[in-house]
């Protein structure tokens, strides 16, 4: 009963849903990629980073924060940096550490999203396929009972628009995920830049330090 009930209802609304539904997954995955895209490139310091570095390993961290402008994680560490560093080596250290993990967490917004569609939109994709191939099937059993003799292409017609929801899960899936690990490279890499010049500063500091002494 609950079979035929299951049935009755796949065969009443039918694959078309998650085609649309898939379709809408894309969409709102291009405006995560765009979004990400915009977000990382206005916050990009390729050609000061090396400036940076080299005045914190010279305990010039005043000149740094001077320098570090714009709404990069590098520069926030290092301007961060500058505002606690009559505190010491600890202070730094937390200051850094603390501004980092917030600003991971600003990089890393809507990347679940890709991540989950990478993963999930093929399986969607699937469900839409066995969705398409069960009504197909039916519809051959229903000209067999009803005709006598099924006609085989009709059911192969229905088969081949019901994988068409594999491909759109496919489709939806291959970008998100390279997408997805695109920017986390570039995460990965503002975080070990941000974390270069935390180490940077300290060392300046020690290297202050000594030369007053």
């Amino acid at each position: 009963m609950i079979v035929a009930r299951l049935l009755a209802f796949t065969l009443r609304v039918g694959a078309a849903w998650v085609l649309w539904l898939l379709i809408g997954l894309s969409v709102l995955s291009v405006m995560v990629m765009l979004d990400r895209w915009v977000y990382f490139g206005r916050r990009r310091m390729s050609r000061r980073f090396p400036e940076l570095l080299r005045l914190c390993q010279q305990g010039e961290l005043p000149q740094a924060a001077r320098l570090a402008e714009g709404d990069a994680m590098e520069a926030e560490v290092v301007r961060v940096a500058a505002s606690v560093s009559a505190g010491g080596q600890e202070a730094v250290e937390k200051a850094v550490a603390s501004t980092i993990d917030r600003r991971r967490l600003e990089y890393e917004q809507w990347l679940f999203v890709l991540g989950t569609l990478g993963n999930n939109a093929p399986f969607i994709g699937l469900f839409g396929t066995v969705l398409g191939i069960i009504r197909a099937f039916a519809d051959l059993a229903s000209n067999t009972r009803g005709a006598g003799a099924g006609n085989p292409s009709a059911v192969m017609a229905g088969i081949s628009e019901a994988l068409v929801a594999t491909a759109v899960g496919l489709f939806v899936a291959i970008p998100a995920v390279l997408a997805f690990n695109i920017f986390q490279r570039l995460l990965k890499r503002v975080v070990g830049r941000s974390n270069s010049l935390g180490n940077a500063i300290v060392a300046g500091l020690h290297l202050a330090r000594a030369g007053k002494e």
